[in-house]
Protein backbone atom coordinates (compact mmCIF):
# COMPACT_ATOMS: atom_id res chain seq x y z
CA UNK A 1 0.00 0.00 0.00
CA UNK A 2 1.27 3.41 -0.91
CA UNK A 3 2.59 5.61 1.87
CA UNK A 4 1.15 9.12 1.77
CA UNK A 5 1.13 12.18 3.95
CA UNK A 6 -2.25 13.30 2.64
CA UNK A 7 -5.14 13.26 5.07
CA UNK A 8 -8.91 13.54 4.81
CA UNK A 9 -9.95 17.08 3.95
CA UNK A 10 -6.56 18.03 2.44
CA UNK A 11 -6.77 20.00 -0.79
CA UNK A 12 -4.16 19.84 -3.51
CA UNK A 13 -3.62 21.28 -6.96
CA UNK A 14 -2.61 19.22 -9.96
CA UNK A 15 -2.27 20.07 -13.62
CA UNK A 16 -4.24 18.60 -16.51
CA UNK A 17 -1.74 15.77 -17.25
CA UNK A 18 -2.30 14.60 -13.67
CA UNK A 19 -5.73 13.35 -14.70
CA UNK A 20 -3.98 10.55 -16.61
CA UNK A 21 -2.05 9.68 -13.45
CA UNK A 22 -5.30 9.55 -11.49
CA UNK A 23 -6.78 7.08 -13.99
CA UNK A 24 -3.62 4.97 -13.82
CA UNK A 25 -3.69 4.92 -9.99
CA UNK A 26 -7.32 3.81 -10.08
CA UNK A 27 -6.58 0.99 -12.52
CA UNK A 28 -3.60 -0.24 -10.50
CA UNK A 29 -5.98 -0.94 -7.65
CA UNK A 30 -8.18 -3.13 -9.79
CA UNK A 31 -10.98 -0.68 -10.50
CA UNK A 32 -12.73 -0.26 -13.85
CA UNK A 33 -13.26 3.45 -14.52
CA UNK A 34 -16.77 4.33 -15.68
CA UNK A 35 -18.02 7.82 -16.33
CA UNK A 36 -19.44 10.33 -18.81
CA UNK A 37 -18.60 10.01 -22.48
CA UNK A 38 -20.17 10.94 -25.80
CA UNK A 39 -21.69 8.09 -27.81
CA UNK A 40 -23.72 8.69 -30.99
CA UNK A 41 -24.21 12.32 -30.08
CA UNK A 42 -25.48 11.60 -26.58
CA UNK A 43 -23.96 11.99 -23.12
CA UNK A 44 -23.91 8.56 -21.46
CA UNK A 45 -22.16 6.71 -18.65
CA UNK A 46 -19.93 3.92 -19.94
CA UNK A 47 -16.59 2.24 -19.31
CA UNK A 48 -13.69 4.64 -19.88
CA UNK A 49 -10.47 3.42 -21.48
CA UNK A 50 -8.77 6.61 -20.36
CA UNK A 51 -8.95 10.38 -20.14
CA UNK A 52 -9.44 10.57 -23.90
CA UNK A 53 -12.95 9.14 -23.51
CA UNK A 54 -14.17 12.03 -21.35
CA UNK A 55 -16.37 14.63 -23.15
CA UNK A 56 -13.60 17.21 -23.29
CA UNK A 57 -14.68 20.42 -24.97
CA UNK A 58 -18.41 19.67 -24.77
CA UNK A 59 -21.23 21.30 -22.87
CA UNK A 60 -24.98 20.82 -22.76
CA UNK A 61 -28.13 22.87 -23.03
CA UNK A 62 -31.11 21.57 -21.06
CA UNK A 63 -34.65 22.80 -20.80
CA UNK A 64 -38.00 21.14 -20.32
CA UNK A 65 -38.21 18.39 -22.93
CA UNK A 66 -34.89 19.34 -24.54
CA UNK A 67 -31.26 18.20 -24.28
CA UNK A 68 -28.51 19.22 -26.68
CA UNK A 69 -24.76 18.82 -26.70
CA UNK A 70 -22.67 21.58 -28.23
CA UNK A 71 -18.95 22.41 -28.39
CA UNK A 72 -17.45 24.61 -25.71
CA UNK A 73 -15.06 27.45 -26.40
CA UNK A 74 -12.52 25.86 -24.04
CA UNK A 75 -11.22 22.35 -23.38
CA UNK A 76 -12.95 21.62 -20.08
CA UNK A 77 -13.25 17.92 -19.24
CA UNK A 78 -16.37 18.34 -17.08
CA UNK A 79 -18.07 21.43 -18.49
CA UNK A 80 -21.53 19.88 -18.68
CA UNK A 81 -24.37 18.88 -16.38
CA UNK A 82 -25.93 15.46 -15.85
CA UNK A 83 -27.15 13.32 -18.73
CA UNK A 84 -30.14 11.01 -18.86
CA UNK A 85 -28.28 8.12 -17.22
CA UNK A 86 -27.39 7.92 -13.56
CA UNK A 87 -25.04 5.73 -11.56
CA UNK A 88 -27.88 3.42 -10.53
CA UNK A 89 -27.36 1.61 -13.85
CA UNK A 90 -24.20 0.14 -12.29
CA UNK A 91 -25.50 -0.30 -8.74
CA UNK A 92 -29.06 -1.46 -9.42
CA UNK A 93 -28.94 -3.17 -12.84
CA UNK A 94 -32.04 -2.77 -15.00
CA UNK A 95 -32.08 -6.51 -15.76
CA UNK A 96 -30.70 -9.02 -13.25
CA UNK A 97 -31.03 -12.79 -13.00
CA UNK A 98 -31.62 -13.68 -9.36
CA UNK A 99 -31.29 -17.45 -9.60
CA UNK A 100 -31.58 -20.49 -11.82
CA UNK A 101 -33.14 -23.87 -11.05
CA UNK A 102 -32.88 -27.25 -12.73
CA UNK A 103 -34.94 -30.37 -12.22
CA UNK A 104 -33.46 -33.05 -9.98
CA UNK A 105 -35.74 -36.08 -9.83
CA UNK A 106 -39.11 -35.01 -8.48
CA UNK A 107 -37.89 -31.59 -7.37
CA UNK A 108 -35.66 -28.67 -8.35
CA UNK A 109 -32.17 -27.63 -7.33
CA UNK A 110 -31.73 -23.88 -6.87
CA UNK A 111 -28.51 -22.54 -8.37
CA UNK A 112 -27.73 -19.14 -6.85
CA UNK A 113 -25.99 -16.54 -8.96
CA UNK A 114 -22.25 -16.51 -8.49
CA UNK A 115 -19.38 -14.54 -9.91
CA UNK A 116 -17.10 -11.70 -8.97
CA UNK A 117 -18.64 -8.34 -8.13
CA UNK A 118 -17.43 -5.67 -10.56
CA UNK A 119 -15.21 -3.04 -8.96
CA UNK A 120 -16.26 0.24 -10.48
CA UNK A 121 -14.51 3.57 -10.16
CA UNK A 122 -17.19 6.20 -10.73
CA UNK A 123 -15.48 9.15 -12.40
CA UNK A 124 -17.30 12.49 -12.46
CA UNK A 125 -20.10 11.98 -9.92
CA UNK A 126 -21.98 15.21 -9.24
CA UNK A 127 -23.16 16.19 -5.78
CA UNK A 128 -26.83 15.58 -6.62
CA UNK A 129 -25.97 12.02 -7.61
CA UNK A 130 -24.01 11.48 -4.40
CA UNK A 131 -27.23 12.35 -2.58
CA UNK A 132 -29.12 9.95 -4.86
CA UNK A 133 -26.71 7.16 -3.89
CA UNK A 134 -27.29 8.03 -0.23
CA UNK A 135 -31.05 7.72 -0.79
CA UNK A 136 -30.68 4.29 -2.37
CA UNK A 137 -28.27 3.27 0.40
CA UNK A 138 -31.14 3.83 2.83
CA UNK A 139 -33.45 1.70 0.74
CA UNK A 140 -31.12 -1.18 -0.11
CA UNK A 141 -28.55 -1.31 2.69
CA UNK A 142 -30.25 -0.17 5.88
CA UNK A 143 -32.87 -1.93 7.91
CA UNK A 144 -33.65 -5.62 8.26
CA UNK A 145 -33.49 -6.48 4.56
CA UNK A 146 -30.60 -5.55 2.28
CA UNK A 147 -30.19 -6.09 -1.44
CA UNK A 148 -27.04 -8.23 -1.81
CA UNK A 149 -26.27 -7.12 -5.38
CA UNK A 150 -26.58 -3.45 -4.53
CA UNK A 151 -24.61 -3.81 -1.31
CA UNK A 152 -21.68 -5.65 -2.88
CA UNK A 153 -21.40 -3.23 -5.79
CA UNK A 154 -21.80 -0.16 -3.61
CA UNK A 155 -19.28 -1.25 -0.98
CA UNK A 156 -16.64 -1.94 -3.63
CA UNK A 157 -17.18 1.23 -5.63
CA UNK A 158 -14.64 4.05 -5.70
CA UNK A 159 -16.10 7.53 -6.13
CA UNK A 160 -14.33 10.44 -7.81
CA UNK A 161 -16.76 13.33 -7.52
CA UNK A 162 -16.69 16.51 -9.61
CA UNK A 163 -18.04 19.78 -8.25
CA UNK A 164 -20.22 21.70 -10.70
CA UNK A 165 -18.18 24.61 -12.01
CA UNK A 166 -18.59 26.07 -15.46
CA UNK A 167 -21.77 24.20 -16.42
CA UNK A 168 -25.26 25.65 -16.77
CA UNK A 169 -27.46 22.89 -15.27
CA UNK A 170 -30.51 24.26 -17.08
CA UNK A 171 -33.16 22.18 -15.33
CA UNK A 172 -31.38 21.42 -12.05
CA UNK A 173 -32.46 22.84 -8.71
CA UNK A 174 -30.01 21.16 -6.32
CA UNK A 175 -29.06 24.44 -4.66
CA UNK A 176 -32.58 24.84 -3.26
CA UNK A 177 -32.55 21.19 -2.12
CA UNK A 178 -29.16 21.54 -0.35
CA UNK A 179 -27.86 18.67 -2.49
CA UNK A 180 -25.33 20.61 -4.54
CA UNK A 181 -23.58 21.95 -6.48
CA UNK A 182 -20.62 21.17 -4.19
CA UNK A 183 -19.91 17.62 -3.01
CA UNK A 184 -19.70 17.49 0.78
CA UNK A 185 -19.73 13.74 1.53
CA UNK A 186 -19.69 10.29 -0.03
CA UNK A 187 -16.54 10.59 -2.16
CA UNK A 188 -13.01 9.26 -2.11
CA UNK A 189 -11.77 12.19 -4.19
CA UNK A 190 -13.59 15.40 -5.15
CA UNK A 191 -12.35 17.50 -8.06
CA UNK A 192 -13.05 21.09 -9.03
CA UNK A 193 -11.95 21.94 -12.56
CA UNK A 194 -10.64 25.50 -12.81
CA UNK A 195 -10.31 27.40 -16.08
CA UNK A 196 -9.48 31.02 -15.34
CA UNK A 197 -6.85 33.57 -16.29
CA UNK A 198 -5.47 31.37 -19.05
CA UNK A 199 -4.87 28.52 -16.58
CA UNK A 200 -6.41 25.05 -16.54
CA UNK A 201 -5.93 22.87 -13.45
CA UNK A 202 -7.76 20.85 -10.80
CA UNK A 203 -8.25 21.43 -7.10
CA UNK A 204 -8.72 18.02 -5.45
CA UNK A 205 -10.03 17.22 -1.99
CA UNK A 206 -9.21 14.01 -0.13
CA UNK A 207 -12.31 12.21 1.14
CA UNK A 208 -11.01 8.82 2.33
CA UNK A 209 -7.72 6.98 2.96
CA UNK A 210 -8.13 5.33 -0.46
CA UNK A 211 -8.56 8.75 -2.01
CA UNK A 212 -5.37 9.90 -0.25
CA UNK A 213 -3.50 6.91 -1.69
CA UNK A 214 -4.65 7.65 -5.21
CA UNK A 215 -3.89 11.38 -5.06
CA UNK A 216 -0.44 10.69 -3.61
CA UNK A 217 0.42 9.11 -6.97
CA UNK A 218 -0.65 12.22 -8.89
CA UNK A 219 2.03 14.94 -9.22
CA UNK A 220 0.70 17.77 -7.08
CA UNK A 221 1.34 20.50 -4.56
CA UNK A 222 -0.83 21.87 -1.74
CA UNK A 223 -3.60 24.11 -3.04
CA UNK A 224 -3.07 27.75 -2.11
CA UNK A 225 -5.82 29.67 -0.28
CA UNK A 226 -6.53 31.81 -3.35
CA UNK A 227 -6.86 28.69 -5.53
CA UNK A 228 -9.28 27.10 -3.09
CA UNK A 229 -11.24 30.36 -2.89
CA UNK A 230 -11.45 30.62 -6.70
CA UNK A 231 -12.65 27.01 -6.99
CA UNK A 232 -15.31 27.62 -4.35
CA UNK A 233 -16.48 30.80 -6.06
CA UNK A 234 -16.84 29.02 -9.41
CA UNK A 235 -18.99 26.34 -7.79
CA UNK A 236 -21.09 28.89 -5.89
CA UNK A 237 -21.69 30.83 -9.11
CA UNK A 238 -23.01 27.66 -10.74
CA UNK A 239 -25.55 27.35 -7.94
CA UNK A 240 -26.64 30.97 -8.32
CA UNK A 241 -27.20 30.50 -12.06
CA UNK A 242 -29.72 27.70 -11.59
CA UNK A 243 -33.00 28.78 -13.10
CA UNK A 244 -35.22 26.60 -10.95
CA UNK A 245 -35.85 26.08 -7.26
CA UNK A 246 -38.11 23.99 -5.06
CA UNK A 247 -39.48 25.27 -1.77
CA UNK A 248 -39.39 22.24 0.54
CA UNK A 249 -41.08 23.96 3.50
CA UNK A 250 -43.71 21.60 4.95
CA UNK A 251 -43.66 19.77 1.61
CA UNK A 252 -44.84 16.41 2.90
CA UNK A 253 -47.99 17.83 4.48
CA UNK A 254 -48.51 20.11 1.47
CA UNK A 255 -49.07 17.07 -0.72
CA UNK A 256 -51.01 15.18 1.93
CA UNK A 257 -53.46 18.09 2.09
CA UNK A 258 -53.96 18.15 -1.67
CA UNK A 259 -54.79 14.66 -2.87
CA UNK A 260 -57.83 16.04 -4.67
CA UNK A 261 -56.32 19.26 -5.96
CA UNK A 262 -57.54 20.29 -9.46
CA UNK A 263 -53.91 20.70 -10.54
CA UNK A 264 -53.71 16.91 -10.90
CA UNK A 265 -56.25 17.12 -13.74
CA UNK A 266 -54.26 19.88 -15.42
CA UNK A 267 -50.95 18.05 -15.40
CA UNK A 268 -52.35 14.69 -16.42
CA UNK A 269 -54.05 16.29 -19.42
CA UNK A 270 -50.48 16.76 -20.67
CA UNK A 271 -48.80 13.65 -19.24
CA UNK A 272 -48.21 10.85 -21.77
CA UNK A 273 -47.70 8.19 -19.08
CA UNK A 274 -44.47 7.27 -20.89
CA UNK A 275 -42.51 6.78 -17.64
CA UNK A 276 -39.47 8.75 -18.82
CA UNK A 277 -39.36 10.62 -15.52
CA UNK A 278 -39.00 7.40 -13.55
CA UNK A 279 -36.49 5.83 -15.92
CA UNK A 280 -34.09 8.77 -15.72
CA UNK A 281 -34.62 9.42 -12.00
CA UNK A 282 -31.51 8.37 -10.02
CA UNK A 283 -33.57 7.25 -6.99
CA UNK A 284 -36.56 5.46 -8.58
CA UNK A 285 -36.30 1.69 -8.26
CA UNK A 286 -39.69 0.20 -9.16
CA UNK A 287 -39.21 -3.26 -10.58
CA UNK A 288 -41.01 -6.45 -11.46
CA UNK A 289 -40.14 -10.12 -11.05
CA UNK A 290 -40.43 -12.57 -13.94
CA UNK A 291 -40.18 -16.37 -13.76
CA UNK A 292 -39.39 -18.21 -16.98
CA UNK A 293 -39.04 -21.89 -17.86
CA UNK A 294 -37.89 -23.85 -20.88
CA UNK A 295 -40.30 -25.93 -22.94
CA UNK A 296 -39.16 -29.21 -21.35
CA UNK A 297 -39.80 -28.06 -17.79
CA UNK A 298 -36.24 -28.93 -16.84
CA UNK A 299 -34.96 -25.41 -16.33
CA UNK A 300 -36.32 -22.27 -14.66
CA UNK A 301 -34.99 -18.78 -13.98
CA UNK A 302 -36.08 -15.77 -11.97
CA UNK A 303 -35.29 -12.28 -13.28
CA UNK A 304 -35.65 -8.83 -11.75
CA UNK A 305 -36.40 -6.10 -14.29
CA UNK A 306 -36.72 -2.37 -13.82
CA UNK A 307 -40.30 -1.17 -14.26
CA UNK A 308 -42.21 2.11 -14.06
CA UNK A 309 -45.23 3.01 -11.94
CA UNK A 310 -46.90 4.79 -14.87
CA UNK A 311 -48.04 1.60 -16.56
CA UNK A 312 -51.53 0.26 -15.97
CA UNK A 313 -50.17 -3.23 -15.22
CA UNK A 314 -47.77 -2.05 -12.53
CA UNK A 315 -50.53 -1.64 -9.94
CA UNK A 316 -52.55 -4.63 -11.15
CA UNK A 317 -53.94 -6.78 -8.38
CA UNK A 318 -56.32 -9.68 -9.05
CA UNK A 319 -59.42 -8.07 -10.49
CA UNK A 320 -57.83 -4.93 -11.92
CA UNK A 321 -55.44 -2.03 -11.45
CA UNK A 322 -55.73 0.06 -8.30
CA UNK A 323 -54.48 3.11 -10.27
CA UNK A 324 -56.64 2.96 -13.36
CA UNK A 325 -56.31 6.60 -14.48
CA UNK A 326 -53.34 8.69 -15.62
CA UNK A 327 -54.30 11.18 -12.90
CA UNK A 328 -53.91 8.59 -10.15
CA UNK A 329 -50.60 7.35 -11.54
CA UNK A 330 -48.99 10.78 -11.87
CA UNK A 331 -50.28 11.79 -8.44
CA UNK A 332 -48.81 8.60 -6.97
CA UNK A 333 -45.40 9.28 -8.53
CA UNK A 334 -45.07 12.92 -7.47
CA UNK A 335 -46.63 12.45 -4.03
CA UNK A 336 -44.38 9.47 -3.37
CA UNK A 337 -41.28 11.32 -4.56
CA UNK A 338 -41.84 14.43 -2.44
CA UNK A 339 -43.99 13.24 0.47
CA UNK A 340 -44.61 9.57 1.27
CA UNK A 341 -40.95 8.77 0.57
CA UNK A 342 -40.13 10.85 3.64
CA UNK A 343 -42.36 8.64 5.79
CA UNK A 344 -40.89 5.47 4.28
CA UNK A 345 -37.20 6.27 4.29
CA UNK A 346 -36.72 9.46 6.31
CA UNK A 347 -35.60 11.58 3.36
CA UNK A 348 -36.89 13.08 0.13
CA UNK A 349 -36.97 10.94 -2.99
CA UNK A 350 -35.93 13.96 -5.07
CA UNK A 351 -32.36 15.27 -5.20
CA UNK A 352 -32.89 18.20 -7.56
CA UNK A 353 -31.00 16.89 -10.61
CA UNK A 354 -33.71 18.03 -13.05
CA UNK A 355 -33.55 14.91 -15.24
CA UNK A 356 -37.32 14.35 -15.04
CA UNK A 357 -37.87 17.85 -16.45
CA UNK A 358 -35.35 17.55 -19.26
CA UNK A 359 -36.48 14.14 -20.44
CA UNK A 360 -40.23 14.67 -20.17
CA UNK A 361 -41.50 14.87 -23.78
CA UNK A 362 -44.10 17.47 -22.81
CA UNK A 363 -41.84 19.38 -20.39
CA UNK A 364 -43.77 18.77 -17.17
CA UNK A 365 -41.80 20.50 -14.41
CA UNK A 366 -42.14 19.18 -10.85
CA UNK A 367 -40.95 22.49 -9.43
CA UNK A 368 -43.75 24.28 -11.26
CA UNK A 369 -46.36 21.70 -10.26
CA UNK A 370 -45.36 22.02 -6.61
CA UNK A 371 -45.33 25.80 -6.84
CA UNK A 372 -48.83 25.85 -8.33
CA UNK A 373 -50.26 23.69 -5.53
CA UNK A 374 -48.51 25.80 -2.88
CA UNK A 375 -49.68 29.06 -4.46
CA UNK A 376 -53.30 27.90 -4.43
CA UNK A 377 -53.11 27.61 -0.65
CA UNK A 378 -51.55 31.00 -0.06
CA UNK A 379 -53.70 33.01 -2.47
CA UNK A 380 -56.76 34.55 -0.92
CA UNK A 381 -59.73 36.38 -2.50
CA UNK A 382 -59.51 40.14 -2.48
CA UNK A 383 -61.42 41.96 0.21
CA UNK A 384 -64.62 43.65 -0.95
Amino acid sequence: MAVTSLQGGDKIRFEVPGLEDLFAAVRRRGYQPVGPTVRRGDLVLEELAGVQDLPRGWTDEQEGGAFRLKPREDQAFFGFGVGQESWKKFLFPAVLRLWQARRRGAGFEILPETGATPRFAFIGVRSCDLHAMAVQDKVFMEGKFADPTYRSRREQALVVAVNCAGCTCGTGFCASMQTGPKATFGFDVALTEVLAGGQHYFVAEVGTPMGAEILSEVPHRPAQPQEIDLADRLVAETGRRQGRSLDTTDIKDLFYRNYEHPRWDDVTARCLNCGNCTMVCPTCFCHTIEDVTDLTGQWAERWRKLDVCFTLDFSYIHGGSIRATPRSRYRQWLTHKLATWIDQFGCSGCIGCGRCITWCPVAIDITEETRAIRASETSAPSAV
